[in-house]
């Protein structure tokens, strides 16, 4: 993660979600997050409508010229990388993993913009809408209104995995009868 915004976010949500695969949507609070809460924003789960906005904070509408509430997500990708968000946004929800991608934009003047999307997820519960969250972060200032986003490059980001030796592998597996490998 290149953005202090994007560092910042996965960690207050790494340290809500604990041991769990992600937090669960109450478990964030908006206070706890209160200067980041203008590049944040909550997407529905919904392929159909193309994950539609939620919820959009202020500078995520800013930098759109527009309210985003019930707006597809996808639709603000240019047709050439339409089909690749919608991907990564799938496998956040669906495997609970968080991504970090690079967009690029064209502003007002027809300049390229620069930007740093996060998408995380909300742990499912039954009988409840999924959605995920995430966070759009530009690394320029003052681009005015930005449209077609194209996307560069996308990670899943995968929790460390512990090491275990392999001795200990083996016997956290065996059960009953065991042979101890040895010389003889």
């Amino acid at each position: 993660m290149k953005h202090p915004s994007s560092r910042e976010f996965f960690a207050y949500w790494d340290a809500k979600r604990g041991d769990a695969r992600a937090p669960d949507r109450s478990e964030i609070e908006p206070g706890a997050v209160r200067e980041l809460l203008g590049d944040i924003f909550v997407l529905s789960y919904d392929n159909d409508t193309g994950y539609p906005f939620r919820v959009a904070g202020t500078r995520v509408c800013a930098l759109l010229g527009r309210d985003l509430k019930d707006t597809s997500f996808s639709a603000l990708f240019a047709p050439d990388s339409r089909r690749e968000i919608e991907d990564v946004i799938t496998y956040v929800a669906e495997e609970m993993l968080a991504a970090i991608a690079g967009i690029t934009a064209t502003s007002e003047d027809g300049t390229t913009a620069h930007l740093e999307l996060l998408l995380l997820p909300f742990n499912n519960r039954a009988h409840a809408p999924i959605s995920l969250t995430g966070l759009l972060a530009p690394f320029e200032n003052d681009l005015g209104t930005i449209s077609d986003f194209k996307l560069t490059s996308w990670r899943y980001l995968h929790r460390p995995e512990k090491f275990v030796p392999r001795a200990l592998r083996k016997l956290a597996i065996a059960r009953g009868f065991m042979v101890y490998e040895g010389l003889r």
